[in-house]
């Protein structure tokens, strides 16, 4: 008796979705636009994070060790370093091999003939693994005995949260918004079809039909328009972003932008549109034939 009943539901589901096809095929294209929308965004937001990231990681801070310590003594100075909470690794460099890499960079070296690595202290090359807490790891780097000076790119660290806070914050505000946007657009689509059976409706009610037997095939309707236009919408933004993303590799010569590929992205986002998708689509149809139902 269920599956007879689950039956024709979707029959009168999918009945409306064609009867009403300019207004169904309305109600995908809405759903598609505000879920490439929302999914370019979020892939925005990805996207840029990673790069950040990336900008993150290579963001060092320096650590000098005292002009009094042999190499063996500052190479100890490591293990305490690296205790620090923050602290992703620290990688020792001696006076000599910083003198050697700092000559390097120049053809000509007879300027340097009367000095010698003497002039440079040992150091740390340490990389963090939140920049958010670097001016407190940066401080607990100075506290070390051994310790004489810690440089850090403060500003440039408050500078990569704060464009990643920014980037996300306004992706998660687009996503809320087209969100409640779509709902009220899928709700009000619904409505229209539900006026033109308000009498059909309230027959059914003087006649005993029960506030439940009215409404499923309305929301399997919804149902399967929220599916449609959560898959439309899904392969729609896949060719978007790897035409895109060619675009912006092929566009420059040294491979300074890395993108995420899709197929990385591509579960989560699939399941997102689709639970979206249904969402709107069960939501707003319930919301529209509420009012029809007061019979």
């Amino acid at each position: 008796m269920k599956s007879i009943r689950t039956g024709y539901y979707i029959h009168e589901g999918l009945r409306s979705i064609f009867t009403h096809g300019l207004m169904s095929f309305a109600s995908v294209f809405i759903i598609v636009a505000c879920l490439i929308i929302m999914g370019s965004f979020s892939l925005l937001a990805v996207n840029v994070g990673k790069i950040i990231g990336e900008f993150e990681s290579e963001n060092v801070i320096l650590a000098y060790v005292d002009d009094s310590y042999s190499v063996e003594q500052g190479r100890g100075l490591g293990a305490q370093i690296e205790a620090i909470p923050n602290v992703r690794s620290a990688q020792f460099v001696s006076r000599d091999e910083a003198w050697e890499t700092f000559t390097s960079k120049f053809e000509d070296t007879s300027r340097f003939e009367n000095v010698d690595s003497s002039v440079i202290p040992h150091r740390f090359s340490i990389y963090v693994d939140d920049v958010e807490l670097m001016a407190q790891t940066q401080r607990s780097i100075a506290d070390i005995h051994g310790i004489a000076k810690v440089n850090a790119n403060l500003l440039i660290a408050k500078g990569f949260v704060t464009i990643r806070n920014i980037v996300s914050g306004v992706s998660i505000a687009l996503v809320a918004i087209l969100l409640v946007i779509s709902m009220f657009i899928m709700s009000n689509t619904i409505k229209l079809a539900t006026f033109e059976r308000r009498e059909e409706i309230a027959i059914m009610k003087v006649v005993g039909a029960t506030n439940s037997f009215i409404r499923w095939p309305f929301v399997f309707e919804g149902f399967i328009l929220g599916l449609l236009g959560a898959l439309f919408a899904f392969v729609a933004q896949w060719g978007i972003y790897v035409v895109v993303t060619d675009a912006i590799i092929k566009g420059q010569s040294a491979g300074f932008i890395q993108t995420i590929p899709f197929a990385r992205a591509a579960p989560a986002l699939c399941a997102v549109f689709v639970l979206i998708g249904l969402i709107v689509g069960v939501i707003g149809s319930s919301v529209a034939i509420r009012k029809y139902l007061k019979v």
